[in-house]
C-alpha cells in the first residue's frame, strides 16, 4: 500500500528524544502528491506536535485546500492500528473532507479505516467557519 510507505517515510522524520514513539502521517491530495507530517516533541511537552497535526497545517501552509485531500495515513510502532489523540480528531475533523479516508496503521501492516465523525462523532463546529 502506497499510503502506507509514504506514512512509513514521514514516521523516520520523527524528532522523539523523550517518548521514543515516532508518528508518520502521509496526505493524499488528488493530483498525487503527498504530504508528510512526523511528531516533534519539546522538553515543554505542551509545545510538541503530533504527526497528524504537523502534516494538516504543513498543507494549508502551502496553499492547498481541503477540496484537494483524498485520504490521510497514521503510523506508529503500535500494538493495533495508532489512535490519533483528541486534539487531531478536532483538527481532522475541521480540516479534512467529510469524505476523506482515515487509514490508520501499526508498522506490521494492519490497518482501520474510517471517518471523521467515526472517529469524533460529537466533534465541535462553528456555524461560520473562518476565511471563507
Amino acid at each position: 500500500m502506497k499510503n502506507l510507505e509514504q506514512a512509513m517515510i514521514a514516521r523516520e522524520r520523527a524528532y522523539t528524544p523523550y517518548s521514543n514513539f515516532k508518528v508518520g502521517a502521509a496526505i493524499l491530495l488528488k493530483d498525487g502528491t503527498y504530504i508528510h507530517g512526523a511528531n516533534i516533541e519539546n522538553a515543554s511537552f505542551g509545545l510538541s506536535n503530533c504527526a497528524e497535526r504537523s502534516a494538516l497545517f504543513s498543507l494549508y501552509s502551502q496553499g492547498f485546500k481541503k477540496e484537494d485531500i483524498v485520504s490521510i495515513t497514521i503510523v506508529a510502532n503500535d500494538n493495533g492500528p495508532v489512535s490519533p489523540c483528541g486534539a487531531c480528531r478536532q483538527v481532522m475533523h475541521e480540516l479534512l473532507p467529510r469524505d476523506a479516508k482515515i487509514i490508520l496503521a501499526n508498522t506490521k501492516g494492519e490497518t482501520m479505516e474510517t471517518t471523521t465523525d467515526g472517529l469524533l462523532p460529537y466533534a465541535f463546529v462553528l456555524d461560520e467557519k473562518p476565511n471563507e
